[in-house]
């Protein structure tokens, strides 16, 4: 297995790999909640690459789909998608609902 916490691509996490791949990250995690059929999804999906690209080691960017996932957004109240969640040391830092301009991403993650 690579090491996925110093990745440059969005790392794909599951209910399953949920608290070792975000609680317990070294780093902070940016989750993304998001489904195959939700357009505005695919719209930030290129964005999310490289914020990755940009932010490896510093940041890791990770995707959960929530049709295949159902017990992690349920416990973080997701309504709507995509939303993003920064997690640093296994706490909610931030949120944005939307598919949201790469400026506003990179503003929320200077807050770790």
């Amino acid at each position: 297995m690579n090491d996925v916490k110093h990745a440059d691509e969005p790392v794909e996490i599951s209910d399953g790999t949920f608290e070792a791949e975000v609680l317990s990250s070294d780093i902070p995690v940016l989750l993304d909640f998001w489904a195959p059929w939700c357009g505005p999804c695919l719209m930030i999906a290129p964005t999310l690459k490289e914020v990755a690209k940009e932010k490896a080691g510093v940041v890791k960017v990770a995707k959960l789909n929530t049709d295949e996932n159902p017990m992690t957004p349920g416990k973080f109240g997701i309504m709507g998608i995509p939303t993003l969640i920064l997690f640093k040391d296994g706490q909610i830092v931030d949120r944005l609902v939307g598919a949201v301009p790469k400026k506003k991403i990179l503003e929320i993650l200077e807050k770790v």
